[in-house]
């Protein structure tokens, strides 16, 4: 949680596909849950997905017209909704219940803070986020001259750093759930 705002920050992590944008997150998630935080993720998609499998009663529900169908167990909760538009991440936040910080892992054209994925072996010759104002980190083993904090690809302490210092994290979440579960 932002210390000053009392809102999980949203940090989105961008790059082109085969960066390691999904690898990144899969080693800072365990870091900063380690160091106290709950973390949220939304991983934006451009096509129709399903996470559901068909046959199961709650595909059966929404295929039967449904508008949401969640699933609901003692250890998760899942739910699908029907859609207008395509939301942007500080319209999910309010989903992400007792977080600390929302990661993002794709939403390139948003304005929220950015940290790009950049491998030039992917495909790009540069960071596509060049000159972005909303670009706060580039992780990356390749030599690039950006104006903003570069870190290794294998510098995860030091990225959870970054976040926790340039963004007020405080680890708060995790109490304010438990409180209320009391």
């Amino acid at each position: 949680m932002n210390s000053r705002t009392n809102k999980p920050p949203i940090i989105s992590v961008v790059g082109l596909s085969g960066t390691g944008k999904t690898t990144l997150l899969e080693r800072l998630i365990p870091e900063l849950t380690r160091r106290g935080f709950r973390v949220g993720t939304v991983k934006h998609h451009r096509h129709r997905f399903e996470l559901d499998r068909p046959g199961k009663d709650s595909w059966r529900h929404k295929h039967a017209g449904a508008s949401v169908a969640i699933v609901s167990s003692p250890y998760h909760i899942g739910m699908i909704m029907d859609v207008d538009h395509d939301h942007r991440p500080d319209e999910l936040a309010p989903l992400l219940c007792s977080v600390d910080i929302i990661l993002t892992e794709g939403y390139k054209q948003d304005y929220n803070p950015k940290i790009e994925v950049f491998r030039p072996k992917a495909g790009g010759g540069e960071p596509i986020l060049k000159g972005d104002a909303h670009l706060v980190a580039l992780v990356s083993d390749a030599k690039v001259d950006l104006d903003v904090p570069k870190f290794s690809t294998d510098d995860i302490e030091a990225l959870a750093d970054f976040l926790i210092d340039n963004f007020n994290l405080t680890p708060t979440a995790l109490t304010q759930h438990l409180e209320a579960a009391s």
